[in-house]
């Protein structure tokens, strides 16, 4: 009997119905897989296996052990593995099955890192081709997914190079990862990381590769570049906001892309060889122009110190040259972008003048002077066309920004050459001498026939301010190593010039070269120093070659000091740098015949007051006095006479109590009471040279040229420094009390003057300045012309005497051993002469 078993009403209800044709169909195949899978090949079913029905379980560990011992042993088997992994990995990035996606990549960073060999290369294709798909997807856990794996990649060293492999794509995808612009500020700075950590394992990767070259081709570089730049620089927007930054710890290095952009970018810079910096380099300026970041120019100096201190110290020079040739291309653009540049050179400078900064020196100086005539140009320009209203104050603005141009140019002079060696910094004082314009002649290397006249002498106070600027702190063991004769004349010149500024850096310059222990701090100021002992001054026995540097230039010096002190425009710093000159030369230079001659030089500066030939003002006059007396009694102190002491000392207490305005502790206060003149003043307000001589001749000073007034040597300077008409001191013949002091006896010797004398005086003065002129012209011809045209006309001159002439007739042409043409009776005929026969000159002779 048949048992029967009852049916549910569910199925009841359709009893007709059978399953669809594609469950059928699914069932069908997995009964096939199922019985086919010994067929399949044994790495897809290792494959297979890491990945568990539930995505959320993870990566199969033991499954996955299997994998890489089998992928271990055969190796020839690893590029199949990858070729499969990368297949099912493209089929879950495409179904959004990021489960899969993560433990596809996990296997893969397994077998990366646990296969070492040859075979790998194949599989290394197939891992990059997976991480490419990650990257061009668009979701930001993929993509960060795929550069972390990239970066695994990059810290792997590989056996050999690889030839065909190239890293363009991302290069360009990491480049555009930097710059994200994600709505969400977390999920956009984690892509900024990501993207930062890809160029810096593409870095590594392709640096420490036999064909490193190509990731420092102009197309990879103008990406990379600008990527870490932008990062550096949106964080430090954002840390000026906030306040000073504060020293980033390990965990915000990872976190912060500022900081680990600055890293690679440091990393990027120090990997540079010397082909490759300006590649690295350029992007900067093309960053820095795009975005506008000169002015204000911390983000360029931050930029450039990162560069020069990241790069090998040998490729210094290179960084310093593509700052000059950007300030070069860029010299139209505003001041205040000029002086970004300009700035950030001399943060450059600062630091390569520490190091090897090859062959630039000369150029960085010339291309600086260049641009600071380009900027007293400018500044010309624009006062000239400045007018009356708004006009006026865009003028003025503009003004103020050249000068903040010409400022940035002459600090980076000095900084530049007060860090080079001293070899080299003698000769970029000559070279800037050599630049410095002066009228009435062309020596000068800069071009300033379009300044004018306030453009040149605006020119001048630049090149002589850049001139301190190398000069402080040069130390010269000799005073002819600082001062040859080749900078001294040039130096010089201005110092005749109608400028009270010029003047006063011409003298600053000289200190700065003389004073070689220091002294100038002390000797600030013009005063009557109570005790000469108390400022304790350095100094040393003069040398032989300081000794004979005065010999030759002590004249020129003095010359220029006295016409110095008779400039109708001095004020106060003039006299106290006159002052302190004196002193130094006393200090450093001077012997017993320097210092009778620094004596004479005084006491000429004090008649040329009393007398006043020149007229000047009655402040200029009590100027020079105190002047005198500051000096005296300087010089008095430092010999050590006691009896020359004691007269200084009398009349400078004479005149405190009589005439405190021939003291500069008084003349130069404010609201001094001048004298209306100085004729009728005593003998003891004045010193005197008999007194001074007396006492010096005392203690052994040889005081016979102390009777001989000093009177300077009026030169060709005079014209050339464009001074003010003088009169020529040598023609005129003043008779001098012995006590140097005027009296009414000095009226009666003096010739009468009579309309006659004048025109005989003013021919005598014409046919000495022609004279003058003259000689002027043979040395201009001598240094100038060509040697075979000065050849020529000494030849022409010498067979033009009256001898020559007169030897013409008596001598015939010399003989010749080829014969000599003559004519007799309308035939011509060679007459022979032996070489034994001729005679020739002495010097040809030997």
């Amino acid at each position: 009997m048949k048992d029967y078993v009852q049916v549910p009403a569910a199925e009841l209800e359709k009893p007709y119905e059978f399953p669809s044709t594609r469950e059928s169909t699914t069932f069908l195949h997995l009964r096939v897989c199922c019985c086919c899978s010994a067929l399949r090949p044994r790495y897809k079913r290792l494959v297979d296996n890491i990945f568990p029905e539930d995505p959320k379980d993870g990566l199969v560990k033991a499954d996955m052990e299997k994998l890489t011992f089998y992928a271990v042993s055969a190796p020839e088997k690893l590029d199949r593995i990858g070729s499969y992994l990368a297949e099912r990995l493209s089929r879950d990035v495409v179904r959004h099955r990021s489960g899969y996606v993560l433990i596809a990549m996990e296997a893969l960073d397994q077998l990366l890192m646990a296969c070492h060999s040859q075979s790998i290369k194949p599989f290394v294709e197939s891992f990059l081709h997976m991480v490419a798909k990650l990257l061009e997807s668009g979701e930001p856990k993929l993509q960060v997914l795929g550069t972390n794996s990239f970066v695994k990649f990059a810290n792997i060293e590989e056996d050999t190079p690889s030839y065909h492999r190239r890293y363009d794509f991302f290069v360009s995808r990491f480049s555009a990862m930097c710059h994200s612009c994600h709505s969400d500020p977390e999920i956009r700075t984690e892509i900024r990381i990501a993207g930062i950590r890809g160029i810096q394992g593409v870095v590594r990767k392709t640096v420490n590769d036999e064909l490193r070259a190509t990731i420092w081709e102009p197309q990879h570089m103008d990406k990379i570049v600008p990527s870490l730049l932008f990062n550096m620089q949106k964080i430090e927007e954002v840390d000026s906001r906030i306040g000073p930054p504060s020293s980033p710890s390990a965990a915000d290095k990872e976190e912060n892309p500022a900081v680990l952009a600055e890293n690679c970018f440091r990393e990027l810079l120090g990997r540079a060889a010397f082909g490759n910096m300006n590649n690295a380099v350029r992007p900067v300026f093309a960053h820095l122009d795009h975005h506008k970041l000169w002015d204000p120019n911390e983000f360029a100096v931050h930029c450039f110190k990162i560069i020069m201190y990241s790069i090998q110290a040998q490729y210094s020079h290179h960084v310093i040259q593509e700052i000059l040739g950007h300030l070069d291309a860029r010299k139209n653009d505003s001041p205040r972008v000029r002086a970004g540049i300009i700035q950030v050179l001399l943060e450059a400078v600062a630091i390569a003048a520490k190091g090897s900064i090859g062959p630039t020196v000369l150029e960085v100086f010339n291309t600086l002077l260049k641009h600071l005539r380009l900027s007293v140009e400018f500044e010309a320009n624009y006062l000239q066309g400045g007018s009356i209203g708004s006009a006026n104050l865009s003028t003025s603005s503009k003004d103020n920004d050249e000068k903040i141009v010409q400022n940035a140019i002459i600090q980076t002079i000095g900084f530049f050459g007060s860090n080079l060696p001293d070899y080299q910094r003698s000769e970029i004082m000559m070279f800037i001498m050599g630049k410095v314009p002066v009228f009435g002649t062309s020596t000068h290397i800069l071009d300033v026939s379009q300044l004018g006249d306030l453009g040149t002498r605006r020119i001048q106070i630049m090149l002589l301010r850049s001139l301190l600027m190398v000069t402080s702190g040069y130390k010269a063991k000799t005073i002819v190593t600082a001062l040859p004769g080749s900078f001294l004349d040039p130096l010089l010149s201005p110092s005749l010039m109608e400028d009270s500024e010029l003047r006063q850096l011409v003298l600053e310059v000289m200190h700065n070269l003389m004073d070689r222990h220091d002294n100038r701090a002390k000797l600030r100021g013009i005063r009557i120093i109570p005790d000469v002992a108390d400022l304790k001054i350095k100094r040393e026995k003069i040398c032989r070659q300081d000794a004979s540097f005065m010999k030759k230039n002590g004249q020129q010096l003095y010359r220029h000091i006295y016409l110095g002190c008779k400039e109708e425009d001095n004020v106060q710093k003039n006299y106290e740098l006159l002052y302190t000159s004196l002193a130094l030369i006393t200090i450093e230079l001077a012997n017993e015949e320097v210092v009778i001659d620094l004596i004479r030089l005084a006491i000429a500066l004090q008649d040329s007051a009393i007398i006043n030939e020149d007229n000047l003002p009655m402040f200029h006059r009590c100027g020079i006095m105190a002047l005198v007396a500051a000096y005296l009694n300087f010089v008095s102190q430092m010999i050590a006479v006691p009896a020359f002491c004691q007269h200084v000392s009398k009349v400078i207490e004479i005149r405190t109590m009589e005439a405190p305005y021939f003291l500069p502790e008084h003349i130069f206060r404010d609201k001094c009471m001048l004298p209306k003149s100085l004729e009728k003043h005593e003998k003891n307000l004045y010193f005197l040279t008999n007194k001074i001589a007396e006492s010096l001749g005392g203690s052994g000073y040889s005081v016979e040229r102390l009777s001989v007034p000093y009177v300077p040597q009026v030169t060709d300077e005079d014209r050339l420094s464009r001074r003010k008409s003088i009169v020529d001191t040598v023609s005129i013949q003043v008779d001098i009390l012995s006590n140097n002091v005027p009296s009414d006896d000095v009226v009666s010797n003096t010739e009468e003057i009579t309309f006659e004398a004048l025109k005989k005086a003013i021919d005598t003065n014409g046919m000495e300045e022609q004279e003058k002129e003259k000689r002027r012209l043979v040395i201009e011809k001598f240094q100038k012309a060509p040697f075979e045209e000065i050849a020529a006309q000494c030849e022409s001159k010498l067979l033009n005497t009256p001898i020559d002439n007169a030897l013409f007739f008596f001598h015939s042409p010399p003989p010749s051993p080829s014969g000599t043409l003559t004519i007799t009776s309308g035939h011509a005929q060679y007459q022979s002469v032996p070489v034994y026969e001729m005679k020739f000159p002495d010097l040809c002779v030997y």
